[in-house]
């Protein structure tokens, strides 16, 4: 597999150039909230970790560079995403920690035992089927509309991925914060840590940072808002992966 980019991608980097990211540039790119959740994100030496719905790689790739994880498995059911991620991890020499799945995650219980993991991520679809203008571009849609799974599928194979006291990270939409918060809790895992994310200052939030930890104690910690422009302290003024 080739791992340059062909005329219908594009190059960007991170970390000054130490890890490249292929996209097409047309098709689903990722966004800004896809690097929220990698700064959210806390994996110890030595974890597994397992990303639901990881486009082209783009979250277990940032993790590469900021854990220690010992390894990461990407799961992505769109094939032609499955094979830019796959291309990304060649590209950036991380084959001994990556490895990308072309697989439905609704169908991991007959591939991975129960608890095999310490750590899942998603960023998943998160507008419900028929509602809102549906992409014409196929997988653009399917990356933003629950046409493929839902949140509560998705929510049920983490549980069933994680041991008691892994943990559960994900980026939603503000929103539908109450959806999040009843599935997170009917399947066992626990909401611990919540950052609520706003374009400016005087703007609603957007997004919702969350770690959930299976079969926890009751007892959440709501962090200091994060604001994206606007401010001294704004994620445009210190990124942290520029």
């Amino acid at each position: 597999m080739n791992p340059f980019p062909a005329q219908d991608e594009t190059l960007d980097t991170f970390f000054n150039g130490k890890l490249k990211i292929l996209q097409k540039k047309r098709g689903y790119r990722f966004s800004i909230d896809a690097i929220l959740l990698s700064q959210f994100i806390k994996i110890q030496k030595d974890e597994k970790a397992i990303d639901l719905g990881t486009g082209c790689g783009i979250l277990p790739l940032l993790l590469c560079h900021t854990t220690k994880a010992r390894s990461f498995v990407a799961v992505e059911i769109q094939k032609g995403l499955a094979e830019i991620a796959k291309k990304n991890v060649l590209l950036n020499d991380l084959s001994q920690r990556i490895l990308i799945l072309h697989q439905d995650f609704r169908s991991l219980r007959k591939i991975f035992l129960p608890g095999s993991f310490q750590v899942v991520s998603s960023n998943p679809p998160y507008r419900k089927y028929r509602t809102g203008r549906v992409n014409p571009i196929l997988e653009k849609a399917i990356a933003r509309h629950e046409i493929r799974g839902t949140i509560e599928d998705l929510i049920s194979i983490a549980s069933y991925l994680l041991p008691s006291k892994g943990r559960c990270y994900l980026i939603y939409p503000a929103s539908r914060l109450v959806d999040l918060l009843s599935v997170l809790r009917s399947r066992r895992l626990e909401p611990k840590r919540l950052q609520l994310v706003y374009p400016r200052l005087e703007e609603e939030a957007k997004f919702v940072l969350i770690e959930s930890v299976k079969a926890s104690g009751v007892e959440l910690k709501i962090m200091e808002p994060l604001i994206l422009h606007g401010t001294e302290k704004s994620f445009d003024n210190d990124p942290g992966i520029g």
